[in-house]
């Protein structure tokens, strides 16, 4: 589960990017599952993204739109409340995961119902709000087919569009057979692993939950400010039965979910479908403004989640982040998460967005190897339908980790290393030094295990010999008297 109290986000009991990593890279069947799936949505988006001779100008209005809304977020929320609420909808607001929880708790209780069907929602799985529910008793039933897989096997998600790639269909049957039984509906005795078959499954499993249940909760996509106007966008239809068919409706958005206009909005519906599931647009596009009378639910609320955006904000490079629109293309071109799958960054969001994101919601001092679980190698960048950069903040949020450690032997050693650099004759010797030292270690043109704490470089490189001399070395003997 998530970290209790003030801000969830962070699971648990992770251990380290680095540690978790190295497991991760020795699971071939995890990196199978996550090369087949990566690669096919990539190159779905390529294509579709291709069609689109506006697509960078595209990119560049998303991204202004996005810088514009951050710089006055507080007039655009003051407006979308009013607009909410004068369509009928009531809003609350939310400082943390542990205020988000109890705002949600409550509401459910006051309809004196026990359980809820909710929509795929990050947000709510940021604050942890499946589990708050459940410790107090109320039980919340996931309807997405991916989270639906998640949940079944009490495992946790590892994408942010795809939460069950890290499964191959073989492995969801098994589960489907062993656990839907327990949560309702059981899978057909003789399921196969034919897509279609697992999805006529989940489909029989969750029809009885979507025409019962008296309470959904829901994510947002974007809520227009001028009109009140929430945005779910996906693609099973699953969402459209929970936003239409419950008497109530609870809705957890983030605050920098807030877009100013429905022409705003109009470019952000051509980029995200293209980034996240190749599709020209969401089979599913689901609008509601308020309430109306005789249609959809009688009651609706609109949870406004701060939990540390407003701190992110504050970051003149940091805040950029908060123009993600969760379409998770930076995670399937980026080399690393291909390798190692979305469960070793220890966090609700994974991938090159989560490494910037995370330790920005959480403080970088509980997140802290997370920049450093990439290569820089700005394909996120290039992928980005807002143009985050997310290397510049990988950089930043590097340089915070390593000012937020203690100073120790590191600090010591940086120390040394200035004043050798800072001095042609010591640099001149600790050269040689290290060329004679280096020359000992090696064997067959390379370098072994390094000493002490060196180590922790040449377990994971190749480290080649130096060379017999150096650059400054053999200047002098071949071009020192051209001058």
């Amino acid at each position: 589960m998530s970290k209790p109290g003030g801000r969830g986000v962070v699971w648990l009991g992770s251990p380290s990017f680095p540690d978790a990593a190295r497991e991760a890279l020795g699971n071939t069947r995890l990196r199978a599952n996550l090369k087949r799936a990566t690669t096919t949505i990539r190159d779905k988006r390529l294509a579709v993204a291709s069609e689109l001779d506006d697509w960078e100008h595209l990119r560049d209005a998303a991204a202004a739109i996005k810088n514009r809304t951050s710089r006055h977020l507080d007039r655009y929320l003051v407006r979308l409340e009013a607009a909410v609420t004068a369509a009928g909808g009531t809003v609350h607001w939310a400082s943390d995961a542990a205020e988000a929880n109890r705002i949600v708790t409550e509401l459910v209780r006051a309809t004196g119902e026990r359980e809820v069907v909710k929509i795929k929602s990050m947000a709510t799985q940021e604050i942890g709000l499946n589990e708050a529910l459940a410790e107090a008793g109320i039980t919340a039933y996931e309807t997405d087919l991916a989270e639906l897989i998640v949940q079944l096997g009490d495992d946790r998600p590892s994408h942010i569009l795809v939460p069950a790639i890290h499964r191959n269909r073989t492995e969801i049957r098994d589960l489907f057979l062993a656990e839907m039984a327990h949560w309702g509906q059981p899978a057909p005795e003789n399921l196969g692993d034919d897509p279609r078959e697992l999805a006529e499954a989940a489909r029989l499993h969750l029809r009885e939950k979507f025409l019962t249940a008296k309470v959904a909760v829901s994510g947002a996509n974007f809520a227009v400010a001028d009109t009140g106007t929430v945005v779910v966008v996906e693609s099973e239809g699953n969402g459209r039965m929970c936003l239409t068919l419950p008497e109530t409706l609870i809705t957890v958005m983030g605050i920098e979910k807030t877009v100013p206009t429905w022409q705003d909005l109009e470019v952000f519906l051509q980029l995200l479908p293209r980034s996240s599931t190749g599709e020209r647009m969401n089979p599913y596009t689901s609008t509601w403004t308020g309430t109306t009378d005789g249609d959809g639910p009688g009651e609706f609320h609109l949870v406004l989640l701060d939990n540390g955006r407003t701190d992110t904000l504050a970051d003149e490079v940091g805040r950029q982040v908060l123009g993600c629109i969760r379409c998770s293309a930076c995670l399937n071109v980026c080399p690393v998460f291909e390798r190692t799958g979305g469960h070793a960054y220890g966090s609700v969001y994974p991938g090159p967005i989560g490494a910037v994101l995370t330790p920005q919601l959480v403080g970088v001092e509980n997140a802290a190897s997370l920049p450093f679980a990439s290569t820089l190698c700005g394909a996120c960048y290039d992928a980005c339908p807002v143009k985050i950069d997310i290397p510049e903040v990988l950089a930043h949020l590097r340089a915070k980790a390593v000012e937020s450690r203690p100073r120790g032997a590191e600090a010591l050693a940086m120390k040394a290393a200035a004043t050798v650099l800072d001095s042609p004759r010591l640099l001149s010797a600790a050269q040689k030094a290290a060329a004679l030292g280096g020359r000992a270690l090696a064997r067959e043109g390379r370098i072994g295990r390094l000493p002490g704490p060196l180590h922790g470089w040449s377990d994971t490189r190749d480290t080649p010999a130096p060379p017999a001399e150096s650059f400054r070395t053999w200047w002098r003997k071949n071009r020192e008297g051209e001058r």
